[in-house]
């Protein structure tokens, strides 16, 4: 049985959360692109060499790093995952508790491309939605 797309997207967050890169990238196309809200400095992480790039920053900068799913919403060939990412910084100590929502593009039943929005409204606009 092929999973569902609400699926594949648990279980790349549960794969985050256990730092599981071979089970996330199992649930993406090989061309998948990871825009982070530093994508506009540092451009995207493309492919498997920028996925794992992506959870080896996780590690250096947050051991801790946790994704709490709070929403997740199929809307065509997109999902939209509503989130709260709690760390503390490696060096600094310092907790965050941000709400984030994170853009799921598909290709088939792959993640294709992710985008992580700081700001929810932003994502929800994108989508045409609103709050």
């Amino acid at each position: 049985m092929v999973p569902s797309r609400e699926d594949v997207v648990k279980t790349a967050i549960s794969a985050v959360n256990e730092r599981d890169v071979e089970t996330y990238l199992a649930c993406c196309t090989d061309d998948i692109q990871l825009y982070t809200p530093f994508a506009h400095f540092l451009g995207p992480n493309e492919g498997a060499a920028g996925i794992r790039r992506f959870f080896q920053d996780i590690e250096d900068a947050s051991p801790d790093f946790h994704l709490e799913l709070e929403r997740l919403e199929l809307v065509g060939d997109q999902a939209l995952a509503f989130l709260r990412a709690h760390a503390s910084g490696r060096v600094s100590g310092v907790p965050l508790d941000l709400e984030t929502a994170n853009l799921y593009d598909f290709t088939g039943d792959l993640i294709k491309c992710v985008r992580i929005f700081s700001d929810r409204q932003e994502a929800l606009e994108i989508l045409g939605m609103q709050e």
